[in-house]
């Protein structure tokens, strides 16, 4: 799906600028009076990024971005700002902007800003369905295939696994071929790499 980019700037003349550069780039673009505007308009699931003036009418440019991540939205964001405003700057920055551009932004700076925007939401979008899939796939394992699992990737053998949740070695090992295989994992050594992914997407 082609990105989309935001772009949220009072200033009439200068919106219709960017997103005419953007447009140009081979990007698609949206653009946005103030907050309040951009706010009306449902975002859509799909790629990229929101380029963001820091003094805007009502609510500002910060404002907006601390409204967003408090609603879990993800989408990076690049600051432009008609002066120069450290304060500002280093807030976004702690905030997790990608940039903090001064007015009038170059185009090269502004368009490879827009680039490693775009390629932090690829890189977050690809993380989040690594976690969806991985929690969907353990998902398919039953309570006692997830026991035997917890304790093979703990490096436990089947004689004690058995011993542990009171059942056989044969069904220990009819269960432990039963995870891998709806896993797809060949090896107990892959199953553990499963695991610490497990573990990795749900600390994101």
């Amino acid at each position: 799906m082609k990105p989309l980019i935001h772009v949220v700037d009072d200033d009439h003349s200068l919106r219709v600028a960017l997103t005419r550069l953007l447009d140009a780039t081979g990007h698609e673009t949206r653009g946005y009076a103030d907050t309040g505007e951009f706010l009306l308009h449902p975002l859509p699931d799909r790629p990229g990024c929101l380029l963001l003036d820091v003094n805007l009418p009502g609510p500002s440019g910060l404002e907006l971005q601390e409204v967003l991540q408090q609603h879990g939205c993800l989408l990076p964001v690049v600051f432009l700002s008609g002066r120069s405003d450290i304060p500002s700057s280093v807030r976004a920055m702690k905030a997790g902007a990608v940039d903090f551009l001064q007015k009038p932004v170059q185009s090269e700076a502004l368009i490879a800003a827009i680039e490693r925007a775009l390629a932090r939401d690829a890189t977050s979008r690809a993380a989040r369905e690594e976690q969806r899939r991985l929690k969907a796939l353990f998902a398919t394992l039953t309570p006692r295939e997830r026991d035997v699992f917890d304790r093979i990737v703990a490096g436990k053998l089947n004689k004690q696994i058995a011993d542990e949740l009171d059942t056989s070695e044969r069904t220990v090992k009819t269960q432990r071929s039963q995870l891998m295989q709806k896993l797809g994992a060949d090896s107990a050594a892959e199953l553990g790499r499963l695991d610490e992914r497990l573990r990795q997407a749900a600390s994101d």
